[in-house]
């Protein structure tokens, strides 16, 4: 695997383990009742998504020229650590909205 890939895949790594810790982190502030909190986690884990993305990007991009990344395990690893992270963004999110929803109640 070139220089150049293992960067694109330790940034899918980073950053999609990044999103998912933020995205826990909104939950604990949410759960607390501190939704500015919950939300600025929120934000950052969307930050962090779109940085995996651009990673991902990058790698689809050279394959669409004819560059084929080696597939190994850590690349796999990489796209399981974007589609996790991605997915639980998504549910911290709904998740925070239910927890707001309640305690206006």
């Amino acid at each position: 695997m070139d220089e150049k890939t293992l960067q694109a895949v330790m940034g899918l790594i980073m950053y999609g383990g990044d999103a998912k810790s933020c995205a826990m982190e909104a939950l604990k502030f949410a759960k607390e009742g501190d939704f500015t909190k919950a939300h600025e986690n929120l934000k950052q884990a969307k930050q962090d998504l779109a940085s995996a993305h651009n990673a991902q990007t990058e790698m689809l991009a050279n394959e669409a020229k004819g560059k084929t990344a080696q597939m190994t395990l850590l690349t796999v690893h990489s796209q399981d650590h974007l589609m996790t992270g991605i997915t639980f963004v998504d549910v911290a999110e709904e998740l925070v909205e239910l927890y707001e929803y309640l305690a206006k109640r």
